[in-house]
């Protein structure tokens, strides 16, 4: 079974819970730990720290942030080593992100994503293995590509 942690500010909140219930049915087990209400929202920069630390331990696989626009859950989940957050906002991306990036964060905007659209890319992240549905020449180039971006990781957070 896929563990998921899933978080939001105010901004995402709508969408996150249309995510999340769609996880649920799908029999995916899922933590939120982002905003549960509209009238008690979380700051993404609060929430974002909180998926991204617990992506970075292993505790969980992947991830799923959700703010305005998606942005600024992405610029702070990127802080942490290990974390590879992406923001979506199509199918296409949800599933080249993974595929390409092999990222293990996806955001997403509740201003620009409408539910049934998030859901679907929701399912295509989880669904994509890193280099599937690419051309072996490309496949070759993103293995050696992801060895070099972990090489860059090590010099920055000496």
């Amino acid at each position: 079974m896929q563990k998921i942690i899933i978080g939001s500010d105010k901004s995402g909140f709508s969408l996150k819970e249309a995510v999340k219930a769609h996880l649920l049915e799908r029999g995916v087990e899922v933590e939120d730990c982002g905003t549960r209400s509209l009238e008690a929202g979380i700051p993404y920069f609060e929430v974002a720290p909180v998926v991204a630390e617990r992506v970075q331990s292993g505790e969980f696989s992947r991830g799923i942030l959700i703010c305005g626009t998606g942005a600024g859950m992405a610029v702070v989940a990127n802080k942490y080593r290990g974390v590879y957050a992406v923001a979506c906002e199509s199918v296409y991306a949800a599933e080249k992100c993974r595929a390409i990036n092999d990222a293990n964060v996806m955001t997403m905007g509740g201003w620009i994503v409408a539910p049934e659209l998030g859901v679907a890319m929701v399912d295509k992240f989880l669904d994509t293995g890193f280099t599937d549905n690419l051309e072996e020449w490309r496949r070759e180039f993103l293995k050696n590509a992801r060895v070099k971006v972990a090489n860059l990781e090590e010099t920055i957070y000496k």
